[in-house]
């Protein structure tokens, strides 16, 4: 499974129209409207690099309101869960000695 974090600069007064249709495209998991440079972040989870680039120049590309787009590649995933599992291996166990 590929992620990617699209950021999205909006034409001013579409962005909730933007955002509906981006969270409708086939792979698009997530759509968060956000404060800074840009105006929406859409996480896109596929199956392959193929089906990334289609939906990122194909699909989105082809959505009226989108000024501009910034695609990062998800290289791996670290959650609270995650760490968390890390740390506490064998802490369950009596210490012996």
């Amino acid at each position: 499974m590929i992620t990617a974090f699209v950021m999205i600069e909006a034409v001013r007064g579409q962005v909730n129209s933007l955002a509906q249709a981006l969270a409708e495209l086939p792979g698009m998991a997530e759509v968060y409207s956000v404060s800074g440079r840009h105006d929406l972040v859409a996480i896109a989870r596929v199956a392959s690099a193929e089906d990334l680039s289609a939906l990122v120049t194909e699909r989105l590309a082809t959505l009226p309101g989108i000024q501009r787009t910034e695609t990062l590649l998800a290289f791996r995933a670290y959650s609270r869960h995650d760490l968390e599992s890390l740390f506490d291996v064998g802490l369950d166990e009596p210490a012996t000695g």
